[in-house]
């Protein structure tokens, strides 16, 4: 599994402190993920993998 917004803030985070690109890859235990950030647009984009990892049912 992995930490989507996690992922964006450790970016962003990272941009902001000089540590880190405005686009990098992201590993977590759930795969890849490229994370790019628009600072003039303050949007953050996210891309990745989905896999089905659960289904449930609520009554």
């Amino acid at each position: 599994m992995a930490c989507g917004s996690g992922a964006c803030a450790a970016v962003v985070a990272g941009v902001i402190t000089g540590r880190s690109k405005s686009k990098a890859l992201v590993k977590l235990k759930g795969g890849i993920l490229e994370v790019s950030w628009n600072k003039t647009a303050n949007q953050v984009y996210l891309t990745g993998d989905a896999h089905f990892v659960f289904k449930g049912e609520v009554s």
